[in-house]
């Protein structure tokens, strides 16, 4: 069974589910049953400094304190800081508890995404647990990356930090920040076996409910995965998130059909409008009486100011379609 959380590791409630996933999969009841836990990225701050800076001052700021409620849905922040005390004792998380630095974690996340491929899910498992140690108990600030160098050897994994001074991981966690982010995830820790998923850190024995009933996911080939998360980055309103994750299906897929109109759509949510005009061409050229993507070509002339142009490519939309007659600038 693969387990995988996606957690920020500046999310106190990461650190508790942490502990309570140990706690249930030590159930007698999971006896016997392979498990891979693989920790994956969530951001619960995006816009921390590169800098860290004293948690003090990110106390004080409403905004901070918004964009960490998606560590804690439903609690107010001041609540959730004492709360979440409270448990980490609990669960023997101290004596010592409480971050002292607000601290970016791009690099955290880099980390543990190399611990995975440099060593799989053990050696990723004790990195975690380092880097949430030195955040949460240590008071260390987990985005210098000397600090990060030393987690990474006391986890066992000395060769991170030289890995960290490379590129390696940059594009690994972006891309599985976007899946996540296709996949559903909004709340760390989200805990997903299969195609199903436990959001927060639930009680021990929730978990190993939630465990127990397995969860199976479809295998669908790597590209197919990969358009439906773009696709479903789209709908939310990420097409840059979508090009993201589109242009290695772009590169090695360019001449499929479902790979260009997806790209297209993109392209004119996000108003790159040329490379829009070019793709939908190309897809007009070859499929001269698709509707959808008549309409999609006019729209983008219109929005280009080319009125004359899109005339024509907007008449045979709405005569082969009536709906499209009156349609809204698509954005599907």
């Amino acid at each position: 069974m693969r387990i995988e959380i996606w957690a920020d590791v500046v999310c106190g409630w990461a650190y508790i589910g942490k502990r309570r996933l140990e706690t249930a999969l030590a159930d007698p009841a999971l006896d016997g049953v392979p498990v891979e836990v693989v920790w994956r990225p969530f951001r619960i701050d995006p816009t921390a400094p590169a800098q860290a800076v004293p948690i003090e001052e990110m106390y004080r700021d409403p905004m901070v304190d918004a964009a960490l409620s998606r560590c804690a849905p439903g609690l107010p922040p001041a609540e959730n800081r004492v709360r979440v005390s409270e448990i980490a004792a609990e669960e023997g998380l101290g004596p010592r508890w409480g971050a002292a630095w607000r601290a970016d974690t791009h690099d955290a996340h880099r980390l543990l995404a190399l611990a995975f491929e440099h060593g799989g899910a053990a050696r990723q498992d004790a990195v975690a647990e380092q880097v949430m140690k030195a955040h949460f108990i240590e008071g260390r600030d987990i985005s210098d990356r000397d600090a990060l160098a030393a987690i990474a050897a006391e986890a066992g994994f000395a060769d991170g930090a030289a890995l960290l001074d490379t590129d390696a991981g940059e594009e690994m966690v972006r891309e599985l920040l976007l899946i996540g982010k296709a996949r559903g995830v909004a709340t760390s820790p989200t805990i997903v076996v299969g195609d199903r998923a436990l959001a927060g850190a639930q009680p021990a024995e929730v978990i190993r409910d939630f465990l127990l009933q397995g969860g199976r996911r479809r295998e669908l080939p790597e590209e197919v995965e990969r358009l439906r998360y773009a696709e479903s980055l789209l709908d939310q309103r990420d097409p840059l998130g979508a090009l993201v994750l589109l242009r290695p299906l772009l590169d090695a897929h360019g001449d499929d059909r479902n790979v260009r109109m997806l790209a297209a759509r993109a392209y004119f949510t996000s108003a790159q409008l040329g490379r829009a005009r070019d793709t939908l061409e190309l897809l007009v050229a070859d499929v001269p009486d698709d509707s959808y993507v008549r309409h999609l070509l006019g729209r983008t002339l219109q929005r280009q100011g080319l009125v004359a142009e899109a005339a024509p490519h907007l008449s045979m939309a709405a005569a082969m379609s009536p709906e499209f007659a009156s349609a809204p600038i698509p954005g599907r």
